[in-house]
């Protein structure tokens, strides 16, 4: 079970339906399973941290079930329309920002020797 729920979403973003809670319990749950896969001490993750990046998580991939889209451009004659989604198939992804906050915000740098020593 996800440490973020339906009523913190709802919190972060807007009320929803019965069919979008159902969406996004289910969504949640992937949400902290993504994270779980990536970050090796998920246990010593704070909780708030969690529960923001989960509701990001899920709110950008409902936002596709509305339309998502992120650019519009429409043309009268002879009818030209343009449109850019934002995240046309609802994939759950983590920004580069939050990849960072679940490093507790370190950089990591490393070094490759390229000859011999």
């Amino acid at each position: 079970m996800a440490v973020a729920t339906v009523s913190d979403l709802e919190t972060r973003w807007h009320t929803l339906t019965e069919a979008e809670k159902q969406q996004a319990t289910a969504l949640l749950d992937d949400a902290e399973q993504i994270i779980k896969d990536l970050v090796p001490r998920f246990e010593e993750l704070e909780e708030a941290t969690l529960r923001a990046i989960e509701c990001s998580m899920v709110k950008r991939s409902m936002l596709t079930d509305n339309g998502g889209i992120s650019q519009m451009s429409e043309t009268t004659g002879p009818f030209a329309n343009s449109f850019t989604y934002t995240n046309p198939s609802g994939d759950l992804y983590l920004t580069k920002s939050e990849k960072q906050r679940l490093r507790g915000g370190v950089q990591a740098a490393f070094h490759i020797e390229l000859g011999g020593v």
